[in-house]
């Protein structure tokens, strides 16, 4: 069985996220336990399993997996599904691929120079009071606390300015007690001439992910946040400041929010068990 590693998010090898693709020619997933254990043997944040449709509400049924949990929304594995069905041909540009999920149906579409924009849920947002055992762990005040969801469940904190961001050293083995998928933090780009409108970092220790390098499915929830903080604005570049780091365009379009970026296959082999 055929297995591709893909970095999204990024046009170049080793940047962006890392993805775990694993495209079956059967109608139907394989166990959940065989799943888990491929998903923890890549042992990337996370690891999507797809399997072509025939019943008309899809292209493909999409599943994702960290190395401890399945997620029911992962944005950077779906674009990494999605260029390895382009290099398979089956997606051609400019073209659109479908996605039966847990998050209702994805879609993913081709361009012709390279992209690919992922159509996806918008996270609500829901202000919640700061928890002092959590701003403790994270060693920083937030200027505020929102919680997402019901796709992503993850606490969303704006924090000072980008540098608070960046220099910040969460306690992993304390988050990873909480009850949420992730946490996440953000900032405003520290000058006007960046060429990105946000910086943000994701924390799912919870999930099995310490942090995650490029995460796609908190944009759905970054985006309709940093409209709200510049201008109403629909049409931003988020950067999110790991150690790879990553580029994500979002466009915010009510309950949708469309995400687009590149990405590059860096292994294709065989899954020998």
């Amino acid at each position: 069985m055929r297995i591709r590693i893909v970095d999204a998010f990024t046009d170049r090898p080793f940047a962006g996220n890392p993805a775990g693709v694993v495209v079956l020619d059967r109608p139907e997933f394989p166990s959940l336990e065989w799943m888990s254990r491929v998903a923890a043997e890549v042992n990337l944040s996370e690891t999507a399993f797809a399997h072509p449709l025939s019943d008309g509400t899809a292209d493909y049924a999409l599943r994702w997996f960290t190395p401890a949990v399945e997620v029911a929304l992962c944005g950077h594995a779906t674009l990494a599904t999605a260029h390895v069905l382009a290099t398979a041909h089956v997606l051609r540009a400019p073209g659109t691929v479908s996605f039966a999920t847990r998050s209702g149906v994805l879609t993913a579409t081709a361009s012709d120079d390279g992209s690919y924009t992922l159509d996806f849920p918008t996270a609500p947002l829901s202000p919640v009071a700061p928890d002092p055992v959590l701003l403790d762990v994270l060693g920083a005040v937030p200027l505020s606390v929102h919680h997402t969801g019901p796709n992503t469940d993850d606490l969303l904190l704006e924090l000072a300015d980008e540098a608070a961001v960046r220099e910040l050293t969460p306690d992993l083995s304390t988050l990873a007690g909480y009850e949420q998928r992730g946490v996440v933090v953000t900032a405003r780009a520290a000058s006007p001439d960046a060429d990105y409108d946000f910086v943000s970092r994701f924390f799912g220790a919870a999930a099995g992910v310490a942090e995650d390098p490029v995460t796609g499915s908190a944009h759905t929830a970054l985006a309709p946040f940093w409209s709200s903080k510049l201008g109403g604005r629909t049409e931003m570049v988020g950067y999110q400041a790991s150690a790879r780091g990553g580029y994500v365009r979002v466009s915010l379009r009510g309950d949708r929010t469309l995400l687009a970026g590149r990405a590059v296959t860096v292994i294709d082999g065989e899954l020998l068990a």
